[in-house]
């Protein structure tokens, strides 16, 4: 008995399978497979329409079957398991949802007009109506981008422009792609502002430290967001001194900034008095802090009298002739 039993199955070993998913092969044919239908994770499309083919593998003849509407161009859609259960058991696919978690994420190609480019576009539209080159545009909103297909051409045109000078407010309807029977109308709104050249520093300022040339750039500036006091000659400001920290990009006061101190308060002096026949120096103590043409009080630290005199250099000041007597 034992002996018949491994002879049967040595023999079913022998034996080619010769059917796979209910089919036989024709006499002399190598066995045929069916590879398995999978579901995509996620997909991008470039048309409009998406089909049998992007959604699950191995559809073979049945993947140019259009199911669906792409989503818009830039935009996603999600297909759940209960829709994709009716799309494979419409067109016989064998694929099962596992559990609501199948899911297929679709999204539609595009190119992305950006915000500048948009803003570039209107400008041109309000400077054919005669609004000044020199204002600056402020879109109402500042994250808008406009999505066009993958396969269009990225232009734009722009009608229906609006401008209210009184209040610099305007419209317009932008068309994208530009000329395209199938193009999209998005509407923009947004404001005009006149702006101002402004030098700014270009790095931190710490206090006390001089403002050289190669320390300032300009930026433009709504001239309704400037103070009154705001410096817009780069020479107030090339030659100064910080009062206090002045941060980079920033329109800077004109309290914010003096003149470098050559003398400060406390510190010993050299008094001159020059005359055509000689020059007398003398050693002095500052009284007050002193810029460069500023007149200060300085006290003679031989005699303790007290001087006006001017500020002419590092630890200098030249006392007027009126004071010779002081000097000594």
């Amino acid at each position: 008995m034992k002996k018949i039993a491994v002879a049967i199955f040595v023999t079913a070993l022998l034996v080619p399978v010769a059917v796979w998913a209910g089919e036989k092969p024709s006499k002399g044919a190598a066995p045929t497979y069916e590879a398995k239908v999978t579901l995509n994770e996620a997909i991008t499309v470039k048309g409009k329409l998406v089909r049998l083919g992007d959604l699950f593998t191995n559809t073979g003849k049945k993947a140019d079957i259009t199911v669906a509407y792409a989503p818009a161009p830039g935009k996603r859609a999600v297909f759940d398991a209960r829709w994709l259960s009716r799309v494979a058991r419409t067109y016989s696919l064998d694929w099962r949802a596992v559990g609501l978690q199948d899911q297929i994420i679709v999204e539609r190609d595009s190119q992305i007009i950006t915000r500048e480019e948009i803003i570039d576009h209107v400008r041109a539209a309000l400077i054919d109506r005669g609004v000044d080159p020199a204002m600056t545009i402020e879109l109402s909103n500042r994250l808008m981008k406009l999505h066009i297909p993958g396969d269009a051409k990225a232009t734009v045109s722009v009608e229906d422009v609006a401008y209210e000078k009184r209040t610099g407010r305007f419209t317009a309807v932008l068309i994208a792609p530009a000329g395209s029977p199938a193009a999209t109308r998005t509407r923009v709104t947004g404001r005009l502002f006149m702006v101002s050249e402004v030098p700014v520093p270009n790095r931190r300022i710490l206090t006390k430290e001089l403002i050289g040339k190669g320390d300032i750039k300009w930026i433009q500036v709504r001239q309704d967001r400037l103070r009154r006091d705001t410096i817009l000659d780069a020479n107030e400001l090339i030659g100064k001194a910080a009062k206090r920290g002045l941060r980079s990009g920033i329109p800077v006061q004109i309290s914010s900034v003096q003149r470098p101190i050559l003398v400060p308060r406390g510190s010993l002096v050299t008094i001159l008095l020059k005359t055509p026949k000689m020059t007398i120096t003398a050693q002095g103590k500052s009284l007050e802090n002193g810029s460069e043409g500023d007149v200060i009080k300085i006290t003679n630290t031989q005699s303790k009298t007290v001087i006006e005199a001017e500020v002419i250099g590092n630890g200098k000041v030249a006392v007027l002739a009126s004071n010779l007597m002081a000097m000594n």
